[in-house]
């Protein structure tokens, strides 16, 4: 028998255990990039997921605060004609309708805003929320001269708290 097949066969035990523990590490290595890949194309989670409407609406008005709105009033949860929140700023007054969606907000939202908005005497009408808006929400907006926040506006509004 030759020197290596001896040399195997005496340290047979110890040469698989090598094997095992090199195996074992190597899967270990694979398992983590595997998980950090995936963590890294998660998205993040909504941090306005477990708010209530009426508690997206209170944070809504303290950002507004933070940005240099005053006489800022919350209406009623029910009978508010579309609008949410007053405030002013610059001169001109603000209706805001704030939306906590998880999806696109559409012209329902676009048209009680511009309806209250007309029935307090507001001069500028807004929808804000954390997500996005429709086409047809653009287009309305644009028809009735309403300002569309998004959550990038959102984010924006956030930078100063």
């Amino acid at each position: 028998m030759s020197r290596f097949n001896e040399y195997i066969s005496q340290h047979y035990p110890l040469l698989i255990l090598i094997a095992v523990i090199v195996f074992l590490l190597f899967l270990a290595v694979l398992i983590l990039v595997i998980t950090r890949k995936r963590s890294r194309n998660q998205e993040p989670s909504d941090p306005y997921e477990d708010m209530e409407g009426t508690e997206f609406e209170e944070y809504c008005a303290d950002l507004l605060g933070a940005n240099g709105f005053t006489e800022i009033e919350m209406t009623p949860a029910t009978a508010d004609f579309g609008v949410d929140i007053f405030a002013e700023k610059d001169g001109l007054t603000y209706a805001f309708q704030c939306k906590r969606y998880n999806h696109p907000v559409g012209t329902k939202a676009v048209q009680a805003i511009y309806a209250g908005r007309d029935f307090y005497h507001c001069m500028v009408g807004v929808v804000l929320t954390n997500a996005g808006f429709t086409t047809g929400a653009a287009k309305l907006a644009e028809a009735f001269n309403i300002l569309l926040w998004d959550g990038n506006k959102l984010k924006e509004l956030e930078k100063r708290l």
